[in-house]
C-alpha cells in the first residue's frame, strides 16, 4: 500500500468512525468520541452553576458563546478530523523513515511491545504530558508562536469553556511536537483514548469556576486508574468485578492520593496564575505551565501560587485592544508576526 492509499484509507476510515459516532452506534457505547467531549462539558456546566468559585461571575460569563465556538471547532472540526484521520500516515510514515535510515525496526524493539495495555497508557500520558509542559513553554518563550497563544490568554474571565479556545495552529505545533516522539515509539492514537478523556476533563477542570475538594479528586485519579488497569484487554473481566475494582480504587485514591494533590496535579488555583495578567519579575514569559501534572512545573522551578488567586485580573499586556472575535483571531497571528 502506498503512502496515498494509507493517507486516502485514513480519512475514509474516519469519516465511517465519525458517523458511527454521531449516530451513537459505536461500540463500546463509552468509547464514544461525542459522549466523552459531551460529558465533561455538562458535568463542569452544572458544577460552575451549583459550586461557583467565583460567586460574583455570571454563569454565562464574557465570550462564553465565543468560547463553545472553539470548543466545536478545535475539537471535532480541526483536531479530531486532520489529526486523527492522518495519523496512521504519520505512525507508518516515521517507523519505516526510521527503518530505512538506521535499519532499526522500532516496532520488533519496542519494550512496549510487551508491556501490558494499562501499562502503556500510563507510560504514555505522562511522557505526552511532560511533551505538552514543554511545548507550553515554547509558546510563551518564542515570541512568533505567543502572538498565536495569545488568543487562548486573551480570556477574561475564566470557565471550562476556555479550555479550548485557542488558535488552530496550536493544534499544529502540539500534534507534531508531541506525536511524532509518540509514533517512534509505536504508540498509536486509539491507544490514547482513555489518556485523552482525562486530559480533556482535566483541562476543563483547569479552567472552571469550581473547585474539588481533595479528597474527591484523588479519588477520581484512583477510579481512573483502577478503570484503566481493571478495563485492559489483557484481563477481560465481569462488569460486576470491574465495577467493584473501580469503587475500590477510588476509596484507595481518596486515602491515599489526597494529601498529594496539590503537587501532582494542576488546578483552577494554580492555574488562573498561569492565566494572570501581571507577571512575576523572575518569571516574564509565564508561570505554572503544567496540563494535566503540576508535577514538572514544580521540578523545573516555574510554579508560582502567591495566594488564592480568585479574583486577579487576567489576561495579559494589552489584552484590552485585542480582537475579540473569531474570524479576527483567527489571522491576528500572522498579521503580527509579518
Amino acid at each position: 500500500m502506498t503512502y496515498w492509499d494509507t493517507f486516502v484509507e485514513g480519512y475514509r476510515n474516519y469519516a465511517s468512525y465519525l458517523l458511527r459516532e454521531l449516530t451513537f452506534q459505536a461500540e463500546p457505547w463509552w468509547h464514544n468520541y461525542v459522549l466523552v467531549f459531551l460529558a465533561p462539558t455538562l458535568l463542569f456546566f452544572v458544577l460552575e452553576i451549583s459550586r461557583p468559585w467565583r460567586k460574583g461571575q455570571a454563569t454565562i460569563r464574557k465570550d462564553f458563546w465565543l468560547d463553545a465556538f472553539y470548543m466545536v471547532f478545535n475539537f471535532f472540526l480541526f483536531s479530531l478530523l486532520i489529526f486523527n484521520a492522518s495519523s496512521e500516515l504519520v505512525v507508518r510514515f516515521m517507523q519505516e523513515s526510521v527503518l530505512t535510515l538506521t535499519g532499526l525496526d522500532l516496532k520488533a524493539i519496542n519494550p512496549l511491545e510487551q508491556w501490558p495495555t494499562w501499562a502503556v497508557l500510563i507510560f504514555g500520558f505522562v511522557f505526552m504530558d511532560f511533551l505538552q509542559w514543554c511545548i507550553h513553554r515554547l509558546l510563551h518563550r518564542v515570541s512568533w508562536l505567543w502572538e498565536f497563544h495569545k488568543v487562548h490568554h486573551s480570556v477574561r474571565e475564566m470557565g471550562f469553556a476556555a479550555h479550548l479556545r485557542y488558535h488552530w495552529m496550536e493544534n499544529v505545533v502540539y500534534k507534531s511536537l508531541q506525536y511524532l516522539p509518540l509514533a517512534l515509539l509505536g504508540i498509536g492514537l486509539y491507544d490514547f483514548f482513555f489518556i485523552h478523556l482525562l486530559s480533556l476533563s482535566w483541562g476543563h477542570y483547569n479552567h472552571a469556576n469550581t473547585r474539588l475538594p481533595d479528597w474527591l479528586t484523588g479519588g477520581i485519579v484512583g477510579g481512573f486508574i483502577g478503570a484503566l488497569i481493571a478495563g485492559s484487554p489483557e484481563y477481560a473481566l465481569a462488569t460486576g468485578t470491574l465495577l467493584g475494582i473501580i469503587a475500590g480504587s477510588f476509596v484507595l485514591g481518596a486515602l491515599l492520593v489526597r494529601p498529594f494533590v496539590k503537587i501532582l496535579f494542576n488546578s483552577p488555583e494554580m492555574h488562573i496564575w498561569h492565566h494572570s495578567k501581571a507577571l512575576p519579575e523572575e518569571h516574564p514569559t509565564g508561570v505554572n505551565f503544567g496540563i494535566t501534572l503540576a508535577v514538572w512545573d514544580y521540578v523545573f522551578g516555574t510554579s508560582y501560587i502567591p495566594h488564592n488567586g480568585r479574583d486577579i485580573e487576567l489576561g495579559f499586556p494589552g489584552v484590552d485592544s485585542y480582537p475579540n472575535n473569531f474570524l479576527q483571531q483567527l489571522v491576528q497571528g500572522f498579521r503580527r508576526r509579518k
